[in-house]
């Protein structure tokens, strides 16, 4: 293995489908280089074959190009809702050359201050199980509340013996939010949830991810199915089942590019002995679901107020 300056070997090694003293496979070697341009960490992986020592024997040489994995960016703006915007990010996806991804937040802005950091370790003790860990703080006002959160999360990916695309993942999550600044004039949804609430949920989930590359994709899918279950025996007052589903699907096209088609759907239903606030419903709208629209600008709303309230059901495409 050469060209990988900052990689170490055995992130190299433990992707790859070929091994050292067994037959020579050009599906294995297919597969590896597929497994290299998934991580994302470099630009090219090529792969050559010489005689080796014997008739019956061959050398394979990897060489590799890296490319950047780490980042820092600076960002500003304006909104007519937000006023002044400003947010930073310092994110490595190859930490020290070991794989693992390590990303910090902050966005501060008149209405909103946000902060979050994510480590994810992909190969767990170099095995096929990732975990990671979340932690975020942030505040937002709304027109007619402002909440004020905190918490984390811990997650867990696995294969389960399908096919190397497909994963099982778990997530737990909780969450302590404080509602307050509620005016007495907003929906009643809305004044129901002032004061604290504790979200304490369990996801479980199945996805397949085939697409070439994790940037610049050219086929390939991804589908996800999930559940989320929150309350209960898991503690909190916030109790609710949610089911989700996503498909991406990309066809490579002429020019170098890629065509996509996307759907997303999510239901959330409110169950006995608990609540359901509305900032747990669906509210869409922005860059990452329906652009050209201020974020969480599309929800159903209270007839008699004209409040934002968020929805039950959701469909994006």
């Amino acid at each position: 293995i050469t060209g990988n300056t900052v990689t170490r070997d055995k992130v190299i090694r433990r992707e790859l489908e070929v091994y050292e003293g067994e037959y020579f496979s050009g599906l294995g070697i297919r597969k590896s280089t597929a497994n290299l341009h998934r991580l994302g960490f470099f630009e090219d992986a090529e792969f050559q074959t010489k005689r080796g020592s014997a008739d019956d024997l061959m050398e394979l040489n990897i060489h590799v190009k890296e490319r950047p994995t780490g980042s820092f960016m600076l960002g500003a703006g304006y909104s007519g809702y937000e006023g002044a915007i400003g947010s930073m990010q310092i994110s490595q996806n190859n930490l020290f050359g070991t794989g693992q991804k390590l990303v910090g937040s902050l966005r501060i802005g008149s209405k909103t201050q946000y902060y979050d950091i994510r480590f994810t370790e992909p190969r767990v003790y170099d095995t096929h199980l990732s975990a990671g860990v979340d932690l975020f703080n942030w505040e937002r006002e709304y027109d007619d509340y402002t909440r004020d959160s905190f918490g984390g999360a811990l997650r867990t990916r696995f294969p389960i013996g399908i096919d190397e695309y497909t994963r099982g993942f778990t997530r737990y999550l909780y969450d302590d939010t404080d509602i307050t600044d509620v005016l007495p004039t907003a929906a009643i949804e809305i004044r129901d949830m002032q004061g604290r609430s504790v979200t304490s949920s369990v996801t479980l989930g199945i996805d397949r991810d085939s697409k070439d590359r994790p940037w610049n994709t050219r086929s390939g899918s991804f589908n996800s199915l999930s559940f989320e279950y929150a309350g209960g025996p898991l503690g909190g007052d916030v109790y609710f089942n949610r089911y989700e589903l996503t498909t991406q699907w990309f066809f490579p096209w002429r020019w170098d590019t890629s065509f996509m088609v996307e759907g997303r759907w999510g239901y959330i239903k409110q169950r006995e002995g608990g609540k359901l606030p509305v900032y747990q419903k669906y509210r869409i709208g922005g860059i990452n679901t329906v652009r050209g629209y201020e974020d969480d600008s599309i929800s159903p709303v209270d007839a008699a107020t004209g409040d934002k309230i968020g929805g039950e059901k959701m469909m994006i495409y």
